[in-house]
């Protein structure tokens, strides 16, 4: 009998499969995917046909995707929670400006989570949350201790969301608290300093509210794809109110004379840091666009 459900995980060809009444099912794919160059991704939603005791089931089609992120591989994704750390490792606001321009660039919600808070001075993590209540989010909290991680609860609830950031700001730490003790922790390499990552594969856990959580090994080590670097500025959602105040259309918000933008940063109403930020972000957008045929 075909059954609805949700790709959890896929090795090997398997795909494990949640139903709607939430049994897991081991499912192959059908040879007419690779027909259709049809590749079936965790966080698919399938319709499938269970098997039996003895033989596995089959995907028999890809219900269509609301989205479809290319690394790691997941689709239908809502949210990303972009975390950093205090402390240990540093905080890195350059990568954790890159991971949110590229979830407005898929149009995911969006959420700064700033782990190890319980070694930062409350003030210092204010002025450092200051450049993002744009977000659907911005939550001080300590992976270790606990405290504030509960504050993430009514913004994932029911959703599918992403934990994204640089190896060893307390990523998995986090996770357990809403996927369980199955998502295997890695230990922290004394000598890089850096978490030892234990997930071999993208799978998606059942959060217990109708949600899904995704660890997202490799966003660590994104980087932005070559694009026009006109684009970039409507990836920034804080600089929109202030670009109908540019002289110039098409402004980058850079050198140009009468700028909105710029005239926010200095009226304190774009953080200084995230405008920075932004500024190395073009050069290195500009760099990639005038060598994207070499």
């Amino acid at each position: 009998m075909t059954q609805e459900g949700r790709v959890l995980k896929g090795v090997g060809g398997f795909y494990t499969v949640r139903s709607e009444e939430g049994a897991l099912y081991t499912c192959m794919a059908r040879g007419k995917f690779r027909k259709e160059k049809l590749t079936p991704t965790v966080g698919d939603y399938v319709e499938f046909d269970p098997g039996d005791a003895v033989t596995e089931g089959y995907l028999l089609r890809i219900l269509p995707r609301k989205n479809l992120l290319r690394r790691p591989p997941v689709s239908n994704v809502d949210l990303v929670a972009v975390v950093i750390a205090w402390k240990d490792p540093d905080p890195d606001m350059l990568l954790a400006d890159r991971l949110l321009a590229q979830a407005e660039e898929w149009g995911l919600e969006a959420a700064l989570v700033i782990n190890k808070c319980d070694l930062a001075e409350p003030e210092a993590v204010e002025d450092l949350a200051a450049g993002y209540r744009h977000l659907a989010g911005v939550l001080p909290l300590s992976a270790r201790t606990g405290v504030g991680v509960d504050a993430l609860r009514p913004l994932i609830r029911g959703k599918t969301f992403c934990v994204a950031g640089a190896s060893g700001v307390g990523k998995s730490s986090l996770l357990r608290y809403f996927a369980g003790e199955e998502l295997a922790v890695g230990s922290v390499s004394r000598r890089l300093g850096r978490g030892r990552h234990t997930t071999r594969h993208v799978e998606l856990f059942p959060t217990g509210d109708g949600g899904y959580v995704v660890d997202t090994p490799g966003f660590s080590l994104l980087e932005m794809e070559p694009m026009d670097p006109l684009r970039l500025a409507g990836l920034y959602p804080d600089f929109f109110p202030y670009r109908e105040n540019c002289r110039f259309v098409g402004c980058r918000h850079l050198k140009e004379p009468g700028c909105g933008v710029k005239a926010a940063v200095q009226d304190g109403h774009i953080h200084p840091g995230r405008y920075q930020r932004y500024v190395q972000l073009m050069d290195e957008l500009e760099e990639m666009w005038r060598n994207r045929y070499e």
